[in-house]
Order: structure tokens, then sequence, then C-alpha cells
């Protein structure tokens, strides 16, 4: 603690005009942290937060799957971008969802992605995916801990239409998150309301949000008396933050003087960029109006996942799930080199050399991502750790090979330690047709929300703590 400072809440809270900031663990905080929490008055032990990403449309699973097992295993060609955070990471080999075994395509491998059920299937409304996902029964069990229960996100809008070729609604392929088994969670796919939602608290007379001030300088006067009252770390500790929400405000707001001053010679061209930056703003209010090719789709998705380490790091929710794509994506890549069409069609590539080649390189791009979630969240100094250390992060999907629809080895990864409860850098390799809900009734003991049984699991999936297990021998 820092000496000579009193002490602070844990929900000490910046406030300004329309605006309330939660704050991340200071040191300042641990006595009264420590208290609430029932532990000693020296430190608290920071919460375990868990995030799902989810990639539709599956893997290229000759370039995923490492050669080796255990914790001597090079990373396979798909997930070479996580080189630098390879020893927080955990490869699992061979777990299945048995319940998406019947049906299909792809809907019934996605909806109970999280649920371990069969959905039902249905051209209509009538949804029933058969359970609540794993992440809404820690977002109702440990919701009141937090100021939102839960955080779900992606890029894409819901689609609503009937896939006639399988004859499912592809509302199902839009939705991981299941609060019950007939209501699927909302997601937030628009930055800006995304992180109007963790720092905002007011609307205006016109029934917006107001964003004419920044978050930071709504809070100025507020954040100049915390950093008074504290010690040298936790300033050190502020400035950081701050300079984390303030880059996220700065990238989403589509600055159109400042891109308009770029093309100053060309007065046609700084019209355009001005008629731009009112169609981004409302780009999810009318989509079919926007110019795909003019959205960063890297930058989109950065933008979300630093809005979920800022959620995770000042404790404003425990658990988050963010789609980078529904399940049938048709999102075109080619702003990848090497990558000439859209995700779902690649997906499907009949084994030839040059689709399984872009769709590598798509994976790629989703491990990159990842990386870049998780080399955020290492960065981040909580109590004796980092806030990786601290949470569970995943990376997968509900199919292994899109055009097998193969709902067997799915390409799990897991990151963090899970407030050192999981030992990690290692590939583990199960028996075939291991419960992937093993892996689920682990998390959710790990969360403080224990169960007798989630889905098909027979108990908590082996190894995961154990530094000795190093599964069983890769296959060639």
């Amino acid at each position: 603690m820092s000496n000579n400072f009193p002490p602070l809440s844990r929900r000490t809270m910046l406030k300004g005009l329309g605006v309330t900031m939660c704050l991340p663990m200071l040191e300042a905080m641990q006595p009264l942290a420590a208290f609430a929490l029932g532990g000693p008055a020296g430190k608290a032990k920071p919460p375990v937060r868990m995030a799902v990403l989810y990639m539709p449309n599956g893997v290229n699973p000759k370039e995923w799957t490492p050669a080796a097992s255990g914790s001597a295993f090079d990373l396979s060609p798909a997930l070479a971008p996580l080189k630098n955070v390879k020893s927080d990471l955990l490869v699992l080999t061979q777990l299945m969802n048995r319940q998406s075994i019947e049906g299909d395509g792809h809907y019934v491998k996605v909806a109970p992605f999280l649920t371990g059920t069969h959905i039902t299937k249905t051209t209509g409304a009538d949804l029933r995916c058969g359970g609540v996902s794993m992440d809404q029964i820690i977002a109702q069990r440990l919701g009141h801990l937090t100021p939102l229960p839960s955080l779900e996100l992606s890029i894409e809008p819901v689609t609503g239409y009937v896939d006639a070729n399988v004859g499912y609604t592809a509302i199902y392929g839009s939705h991981i998150s299941w609060n019950t088994p007939t209501t699927p969670v909302t997601r937030e796919i628009n930055p800006q309301l995304a992180f109007d939602r963790l720092f905002r608290t007011q609307t205006g007379s016109r029934g917006v949000t107001q964003r004419d001030a920044s978050v930071l300088d709504s809070v100025l006067e507020d954040a100049k008396s915390l950093q008074a009252k504290v010690g040298t770390a936790d300033r050190h500790k502020l400035n950081e933050y701050f300079d984390a929400v303030r880059s996220v405000e700065t990238r989403i707001s589509f600055d159109a003087a400042r891109r308009a001053g770029e093309y100053a010679g060309d007065p046609l061209a700084r019209i355009e960029v001005e008629r731009l930056g009112g169609r981004i703003r409302n780009y999810y209010k009318d989509p079919a109006h926007l110019n795909e090719r003019s959205i960063d789709h890297t930058e989109q998705t950065r933008l979300m996942l630093d809005i979920m380490v800022l959620a995770f790091w000042t404790d404003l929710t425990r658990v988050a799930t963010f789609m980078f794509g529904n399940e049938v994506s048709g999102k075109n890549f080619s702003f990848l080199p090497g990558v000439n069409g859209s995700h779902h069609e690649i997906s499907h590539h009949q084994n030839e050399a040059a689709k399984l080649e872009q769709y590598k390189l798509i994976n790629i791009w989703h491990t990159q991502q990842y990386a870049y979630m998780l080399e955020k969240m290492r960065g981040i100094k909580e109590g004796d750790g980092t806030l990786l250390d601290n949470s569970m992060v995943m990376l997968a999907s509900g199919m292994r090979d899109g055009n097998a629809h193969s709902p067997y080895n799915l390409p799990i990864l897991l990151a963090g330690s899970g407030g050192g409860t999981i030992a990690t850098g290692r590939h583990l390799v199960y028996e075939e047709k291991t419960p992937l809900c093993n892996l689920y009734h682990g998390m959710l003991s790990r969360m403080g929300v224990p169960t007798a049984q989630f889905g098909d699991s027979t108990g908590d999936l082996a190894g995961i703590a154990d530094t000795k297990f190093q599964g069983l021998p890769a296959k060639a």
C-alpha cells in the first residue's frame, strides 16, 4: 500500500457530466478490498475473469494442431502469431460438443457452443437452444458484484434469413450467449456504443448519448483530486489506465476534419471524407449504405477487444463474449495479402491447395487478434501478477474443418492461469471425443460458480492444473 495515504474503496469512481469511470485495482484499495472479500488485511486477491472469443467457419485442420504434445511443443503455422504468449497458452486437442453432432450445417455447432445442449430445428423465431450458456450462468450468479453482469460483443449484425440448404433460421448462427433456453443475449456491434456502455451514464435531449466531450475531459477535475490522494505507484497505474482509455476513445472517434485535412488540395475528396464520417457514425443504422472497404476490419475488431480489456481491468464485468463474425459469415477477407474471397466460401475448400492456403491465412488473422488481446492483458500489472494471470481467455470454433462441418476435435485455445489455477504453456491431447463441457465445468468452478454437471460433463478436464500432465502423444 502507498504510505501516508488513506485507503480507497474498490468501487471508487470518477464522475463527470454524464460519465462514470470505474478504476483499476490500486494499492490504496487493497486493505478495504481484502476486508470485503473476507481475506487478510494485507492484500486482496484479484477476481478471476473469463472471455470467450468465437471464430466462425472452422479452421484449416492441417495447419492448426501442433505436431508434438506436452510442454515441448512448437506452435503450428496457424498459431505462430502466439509466440510471445506461448507460455500463457494451452492448446487443447480432441474436445467435442456431443450435442452438436445431430443436424446439418453450421447452426447446430454455434448456437449450443456454450450451452452443451441440442438446438431445436426451426425456420422462425421460435428459437430453442435447450439451456443457458456457460457465460450467462456466471453472469446470473456473479453479475451483482459488478456494474455490468456480462458484456457481449460482435462486429456483424444479426442475420435473420432462413438457410434453405439446411432448414434453420440463421439467427442461430449469430449467438453463443443464451440467458434462457429460448432467449439469446443481444450483442453490441458498434464500438462507440460499447464504449459508451462502459463509461457514459446519461443521454442528451435528442435521445442520443452525449459525446461532445471526451470521457476523460469530463472527469478531469475528479481525476486530479484522486491523483493527489494516492502514492507514486498508483499515480503511474492511473496514468497507464487513462492513456488506454484515451487511445480507445480517440480511435473510435472518426475525426472528419482531421481526415479532410489530409486531402486539403482536393475539395471533392474533402467533401467525401466528411460524408464518410457521417456514414460511419450511422453504419449500424443502415449498413447497406456503407462501402465495406471503407471500414478497417482489423481496427474495428481490436477496438472491441480493447473495450473488453478495459472492462476487465476496471472490474466493470468479469465475463464477456466476442464473436469475430456470425457462423456462415461471408465476410470478404480480401484485405489480407494472398486472400481473395469470403470467409465462408473459402472454408469450403474442397481440399484445393489454393483455398486451403487462404483458409490458413484467415486463421492466422484470427490468432493475431487473439495474441493482440493477450499481450495487452499480460502487460497490465495486477496484484502479484497480471490481468492475464487472473483471467481465462478462450479462442475457439464450433467446428473443426469448415469443409466437412466436423464437430469433432474442435480448435480450442485457452490462455491465462485463472488466478493461478491453470498450468499453461502446453499442448494437451485427450482421448477422442472428450467432452468440451469438461473444460466448461472446470472454468465455472474457477469463476466461483461450481456445478454438479454442465451439459455432458463427466468432471473437470484432466490435467489443466497439473504441471506434470503432458497429455497423449500427438498423432502424425
